[in-house]
């Protein structure tokens, strides 16, 4: 076999998978939650643009980490029971398909809430 050969035998599989690497980025938000409430939550839930994830139980100071993928825009909302059983409802920042990075949300005495975006400029 000559080297012509050779090099394309390896040229053409080589090509199209650097192709379909390029295209399959995965965008994912690193994002942690903080209980700075003083108290334990109850059934914490973080709502996002196209899912939600969240915890049962989140003890006074405890800090929740969750790795996501943004499918279309919205905004973030977040939402737990308090100790004294008073359900908080936030909404948070705005976030869009194809956004990376991370978000911390802090969450604070009275049902308040701290946002902390380091994301991509939405696209």
């Amino acid at each position: 076999m000559n080297n012509q050969l050779k090099f394309r035998g390896w040229v053409l599989p080589t090509l199209v998978l650097s192709a379909l690497l390029a295209g399959c980025h995965s965008y994912h938000v690193e994002t942690t939650v903080e209980n700075r409430t003083g108290s334990p939550i109850q059934l914490l839930e973080v709502d996002y643009p196209s899912a939600s994830f969240g915890d049962n139980n989140l003890a006074a100071g405890a800090v929740f980490h969750y790795r996501i993928q943004l499918r279309g825009n919205g905004p973030l909302m977040v939402q737990y029971t308090a100790s004294d059983e008073r359900q908080v409802h936030i909404g948070g920042p705005t976030l869009a398909e194809r956004q990376e990075g991370s978000l911390e949300i802090v969450l604070l005495p009275g049902g308040k809430a701290e946002f902390h975006p380091q994301l991509t400029p939405q696209p």
